[in-house]
């Protein structure tokens, strides 16, 4: 490793990083404000200014950027020099120009990284006396405030949004001290990453709108370390709790999983958390159909009656944790335990593991994702599936401006050179759907089938692969590419409710046998995978719970909306066959409506368990803050029915960690469970990790209002955790850390303390553990394709999953209803002129005596005699993927009406109180 030396130290660095993150890695302090590890260097900010020495005897040097000097072999370096520190102070000063300096009011205040740098260049005095630019803020939707006169042109944002995150709609307008990001125009922005503006920004430009409604300083927050409940990818998250609400989430870094960035499902998506509907008291069910609410010990009587000596089922959850599951199998035994997916999911759920746990390519997390230089996609509009893999990708087709950089010899970092050296050039990415997607716009080649047609074309790549030939010139061509790359990647998933589709992505990835061949899937729920590798070939099926249901004398549902996962007539006839229904859940929904007895589960942010994520890696969540009212996680209340039965084998367990220990045991693919993160018993110096700040405030004073009566503080009995702030946040294993926050480091700028290494693993490495092991035997899958036969004026339906909107629970957030909308029906454009209708019209869809009113949308590109309808919507329930319908123009649809952004609201209001309604 070469070495420099810096004021006198030193420092051993990686060959090929820049100055400032060679500072950074050693522990150094020195300023930046435009740099960012996932983006590169740019030079824009000019704060990292240091002194470069030529040599031994230059004792005047010349003042460098860090961010733009590669290291080398006996460099000489100081921050400290005189006129280093003068340059940076001045920096900032012509900064803070033209700032309101209005960090009281400020959301970002006290987390604001330019309050952090200010204060470390030593800049206080404000000399500067002139008028400051002032600039009308933009309405950017229900996510995002935006206040552009705390901007100080670092470039951060733009690069973000439109280079990183592939954004169109928000940029830099006009130049020089009139610069200003935002929109062309005024509205909603349309990248579902748009959230991570919040944290990319070092000022207090963009904010946390939902947050801001009912905010509280960073060092008020409690947080704890959580993974994202909104998909299968697994993102850690840090969310953030004060007076019982979560008031925020923020992304938790993890560098093999979400790295820097979350989607915007999971950053604002946790509303529903603080919603009216959750449930907080048990409820028995009276004869007018009303439930009166019962107290926790008089619930466990009631459900202990029907259960105890009887025949009873169950039905898990994919979004339940992994021990709420296991608990309720062991329960109810085996063949009464029924996964909680609909059956035709559960079949797809179960090849994907199979077909993981035997091929002979890499699994890849979505790091490693970032290495591919050739894709293919068969089947899945990831962003919509999996929105942080869909991230991934738009960073891998740029892995062909990387080659071409490192021919010439360009640093990697050198991000304004190396996107200037590639222009248009991007790795292949070629994807084969039925409908558009949101990577169209990075595909090399995007080519329109049927869900049976895309199987088809899949198994033709694979035989092109293995040297037969092919009638097929499209799946000839994405062979050669995929055999000519260095790092090929294959993705597809459930979410075509095809199994051919996944054999054939199966069989591609087989066929290229090449050490570095990798095959993600996608799925669709946080626990999927954990609830497969729990059940895996020993489980009953929905089908045969209906079937059996006279002969039962109770159920159980945990944490499971049944009228999402099936038929309606199949699950009335489930539920209303004369047993007795027990349904543990936090939110009314249509199954809770439908029980006997209603158990009030702790959400995530209330309770600890295990999620397995698509990739097979299974990682630990921890409550935020104590269960509400007289809510209990699911594992608890099934822990404490199963003492009330008396059953043998779990009236033995008490805590979650013999319960874990238990689970491990139960299954040779669960044995990693013990190692995910540490027992309740671990300590940091003697302590439990605090989940509060050392600055947290009002602690005694809380509650006040209800009690003059000091609290005592919570306690955790199942964590290492503590709702406290006393305790040492630092050298902890990373599954243990709820916030970053190091000494002048005070914004989510302090990671880099916590990192082994810039943009690397964490000091407590890397959290989770990988429960899928391939015997790399390869996957034998099937080659058989179905065939649908259409009459005419038939189309069949092809699922449209959504990022906001298609989510069960997400979807009770208000911000991701506004963005979500209603239902839809998606069509091609001759599709649209033959029935004599635009956007915004409507058309009944006819599936058999089944009969929907849906809004219609178009579509760029869709496959010959397919339409798209959107998924997890309340007027498209019902309707099947893959079957065929037949469409009418709907005589009586009243199209919505337009939704007016915040500016021409204030100015209708503003007309209408001057009265001059008649002029708008």
């Amino acid at each position: 490793m070469p070495m420099i030396l810096v004021d006198g130290q030193e420092i051993a660095v990686k060959e090929g990083e820049n100055i400032l993150e060679a500072c950074l890695n050693a522990g150094l302090d020195l300023p930046y404000f435009c740099w960012h590890p996932s983006m590169g260097s740019i030079g824009s900010c000019r704060q990292c200014a240091l002194v470069q020495y030529q040599n031994e005897e230059d004792t005047k040097g010349r003042i460098v950027m860090g961010c733009m000097t590669p290291v080398v072999e006996g460099a000489r370096f100081s921050l400290k020099a005189e006129n280093a520190t003068e340059f940076r102070e001045a920096v900032v000063e012509s900064l803070m120009l033209n700032h309101p300096h209005d960090c009281p009011v400020c959301a970002e205040g006290g987390e604001c990284h330019l309050q952090d740098m200010t204060v470390m260049v030593g800049h206080r005095d404000r000399r500067y006396t002139g008028k400051k630019n002032t600039y009308r803020n933009q309405y950017l939707g229900p996510l995002i405030h935006h206040e552009m006169n705390r901007c100080i042109a670092c470039y951060r944002c733009e690069r973000y949004y439109r280079d990183y995150a592939g954004g169109k709609d928000l940029g830099a307008q006009a130049s020089h001290d009139h610069v200003y990001f935002g929109r062309h125009e005024e509205g909603i922005l349309e990248s579902e990453f748009s959230g991570n503006l919040v944290e990319v920004c070092p000022t207090g430009v963009f904010t946390d709108k939902p947050f801001l409604k009912q905010y509280s300083r960073k060092w008020d927050l409690q947080s704890g370390p959580s993974i994202c409940q909104g998909c299968a990818v697994g993102c850690n998250i840090a969310p953030g709790e004060r007076y019982g609400k979560v008031k925020r989430v923020h992304n938790r870094y993890h560098d093999e999983v979400n790295g820097y960035f979350i989607c915007d499902r999971g950053r604002f998506g946790s509303g529903y958390l603080n919603s009216d509907l959750r449930l907080d008291y048990a409820g028995i069910k009276k004869p007018d159909g009303s439930f009166f609410a019962v107290h926790q010990q008089q619930a466990l009587e009631t459900a202990a009656g029907w259960v105890a000596g009887k025949k009873v089922a169950a039905i898990g959850s994919p979004r339940a944790s992994l021990e709420a599951n296991y608990m309720l199998r062991e329960l109810v035994g085996k063949k009464n335990f029924v996964p909680g997916y609909s059956d035709s999911e559960a079949e797809l759920i179960g090849s994907i593991l199979s077909i993981l746990q035997s091929t002979t390519a890499i699994n890849p997390s979505i790091k490693k994702m970032e290495s591919a230089d050739a894709i293919l996609v068969l089947g899945e509009d990831v962003t919509n599936t999996a929105p942080r893999v869909a991230l991934a990708l738009r960073q891998s087709v740029r892995n062909k401006a990387f080659e071409l950089a490192e021919q010439m010899g360009l640093p990697s970092w050198q991000d304004a050179a190396v996107r200037n050296l590639a222009q248009d050039q991007l790795s292949p990415m070629i994807i084969v759907s039925a409908v558009d997607t949101r990577l169209d716009d990075v595909a090399s080649q995007c080519v329109s089938l049927a869900p049976d047609q895309i199987a088809s074309f899949g198994h033709a790549v694979a035989a092109a692969l293995k040297g037969g030939k092919s009638d097929n010139p499209e799946a000839d061509a994405t062979a050669k590419i995929l055999k000519s790359a260095k790092n090929p990647l294959i993705i597809s998933g459930s979410s075509m409710g095809n199994q051919g589709i996944i054999n054939s992505a199966a069989a591609v990835a087989e066929a290229l046998n090449t050490p570095e061949t990798m095959l993600s899937f996608c799925i669709p729920e946080c626990n999927s995978m954990g609830l497969a590798l729990l059940t895996q070939n020993d489980a009953c099926s929905l089908a045969d719970l209906v079937n059996k249901a006279p002969k039962l004398d109770a159920l159980i549902i945990l944490e499971n909306d049944l009228y999402r996962r099936g038929d309606r007539a199949e699950i009335d006839q489930l539920l209303a066959s004369g047993i007795k229904v027990i349904t543990l859940d936090m939110y009314e929904n249509s199954t809770l409506d439908q029980s006997d007895l209603v158990l009030p589960a702790a959400s995530y942010a209330e309770s600890q368990g295990t999620l397995v994520s698509s990739e097979g890696r299974a990682q630990r969540f921890y409550p935020v803050h104590s269960p509400a009212v007289e809510r209990m996680p699911s594992w608890q209340w099934i822990l404490q029915l199963a003492g009330a039965v008396g059953h043998k084998k779990l009236s033995a367990l008490e805590h979650l960690d013999q319960v874990i220990t238990a689970c491990a045991q139960s299954n040779k693919d669960l044995k990693g469970l013990i190692d995910v993160a540490p027992l309740n018993s671990f300590r940091n110096l003697g302590s439990k990790i605090p989940r509060q700040t050392h600055r947290y405030s009002g602690r005694t004073a809380m509650n006040s209002g209800v009690s003059v009566h000091e609290p005592q503080q919570p306690k955790d009995l199942e964590s290492p955790l503590s709702f406290s702030m006393e305790g040492l946040n630092r050298g902890q294993p990373s599954s243990l850390t709820p916030f970053v926050w190091s000494p002048g480091w005070n914004s989510n700028q302090s990671l880099q303390k916590f990192q082994s290494e810039v943009d690397g693993p964490l000091k407590g490495g890397s959290s989770g553990v990988r429960l899928i092991k391939s015997s790399q035997s390869g996957a034998v899958v099937s080659s058989e394709v179905g065939e649908v036969t259409l009459k005419q004026h038939q189309w069949q339906l092809v699922p449209m999953q959504q990022i906001h909107g298609s989510d069960e629970l997400s979807a009770h957030t208000d911000e991701m209803a506004e963005l979500a909308g209603h239902g839809f029906i998606a069509i091609g454009e001759k599709v649209a002129e033959k029935l004599s209708v635009s956007p915004g019209d409507g058309l009944l869809v006819r599936q058999g005596d089944l009969e929907c009113a849906l809004e219609v949308r178009l579509l760029s590109r869709v496959a010959k005699n397919c339409i798209g309808f959107s998924v997890g919507y309340a007027e498209t329930q019902g309707l099947i993927a893959g079957s065929l319908v037949s469409l009418e123009v709907d005589t009586n649809w009243q199209r919505s009406s337009p939704e007016m952004i915040a500016s021409d609201k204030a100015a209708f209001e503003q007309v209408i109180t001057e009265g001059g309604a008649h002029n708008v």
